[in-house]
C-alpha cells in the first residue's frame, strides 16, 4: 500500500506542476526549484523531483548546464511550429465535442466567459490565465479522445508559460474575450465546423499579438547580445614565399 500511495504522490505532482505550466503560473527561463515546489504543494521533495525529471524527458522543462531545470524560452519558429499543430489538433477536438455539449457545459463556458471579463478589468494576469485554460479544455474534454487531449495538454505545458504576454496587450485585452463569445455562439448553432473554425480564430488571434512580443524579444536579445563574432578568413601566404613546386618551402638564395 505505501508503494501505491508513493506512486499516487508522484502523479499528483506531476499533474500539480504541468497545470501550472498550461495555466501560465510559471514564466519562460524561471528556474523551478525543488525546495520551493515541495513547500508550495506540501509534500517532500523526493515526487516533485520525480515530477520534474518526468517533465524534462517530455521537453515541457529543460534541463541547464548547472543542473538546474528551468521553463523553456519560445523562440519564433518554434512558437509558429505549435501554433500550426494547436490548430490542427484543438479544431479537431472542438469539432469531435460539438455532438456531446450539454446545458451544464454551455453554462460553465458562459459564467467563465463573465469571470475573464471581470479578471481583465481588475488587471488580475493569473485569473486570466487560468480560466483562459479552463474554458478551453472544458471544450476539449468533452471530444472523448483521450489521446487527442493528452497531446493537447502537452502543447499547452510548452505555450501555457508564455500566454502572460497577452496580458501586457491592451490591444488584444480589450477584444480577448470575444473568441470565447463566438465560440459559445459556434457550439449553440450545433454546426461541429463552425465550432472548429471559432477555435482556431481564437488561438491565431492570440497568436498574431504574441508572434509581435516574440519579435520585439528576439531584436532585444539580439541588440543585448551584439553582433556575432566571425573568424577572419586565413589569408594566403605571398607567391614570393612559395617553392615553385608548390609544397610551401622558401626557396634557397
Amino acid at each position: 500500500m505505501a508503494k501505491i500511495e508513493h506512486q499516487t504522490l508522484n502523479d499528483r505532482a506531476y499533474a500539480a506542476i504541468k497545470k501550472g505550466l498550461m495555466s501560465g503560473q510559471f514564466k519562460p527561463g524561471e528556474v523551478l526549484t525543488i525546495r520551493q515546489l515541495a513547500h508550495d504543494y506540501g509534500i517532500s521533495a523526493t515526487p516533485v523531483r520525480e515530477a520534474l525529471q518526468r517533465l524534462v524527458a517530455e521537453h515541457s522543462l529543460e534541463l541547464l548546464r548547472n543542473r538546474s531545470i528551468a521553463v523553456p524560452i519560445l523562440t519564433l519558429d518554434k512558437f509558429v511550429e505549435l501554433r500550426r499543430i494547436r490548430c490542427l489538433l484543438e479544431g479537431l477536438a472542438a469539432e469531435l465535442a460539438t455532438p456531446h455539449f450539454r446545458d451544464s457545459d454551455l453554462a460553465r463556458l458562459e459564467s467563465t466567459i463573465v469571470e475573464i471579463d471581470r479578471d481583465i478589468k481588475d488587471k488580475n494576469a493569473a485569473g486570466y490565465l487560468k480560466r483562459n485554460e479552463k474554458f478551453h479544455f472544458v471544450i476539449y474534454e468533452r471530444a472523448q479522445s483521450p489521446h487527442t487531449l493528452q497531446i493537447i495538454q502537452d502543447l499547452w505545458t510548452q505555450v501555457g508559460p508564455f500566454l502572460y504576454c497577452l496580458f501586457e496587450d491592451t490591444g488584444y485585452l480589450r477584444e480577448a474575450n470575444d473568441g470565447h463569445r463566438k465560440i459559445v455562439t459556434a457550439i449553440r448553432s450545433g454546426k461541429p465546423e463552425a465550432v472548429r473554425d471559432s477555435v482556431v480564430w481564437d488561438i491565431s488571434e492570440a497568436a498574431e499579438s504574441l508572434m509581435v512580443r516574440l519579435r520585439e524579444m528576439e531584436a532585444e536579445a539580439a541588440l543585448k547580445n551584439g553582433p556575432t563574432l566571425q573568424t577572419a578568413p586565413r589569408r594566403s601566404r605571398p607567391a614570393a614565399a612559395r617553392s615553385p613546386s608548390g609544397q610551401g618551402s622558401t626557396a634557397r638564395r
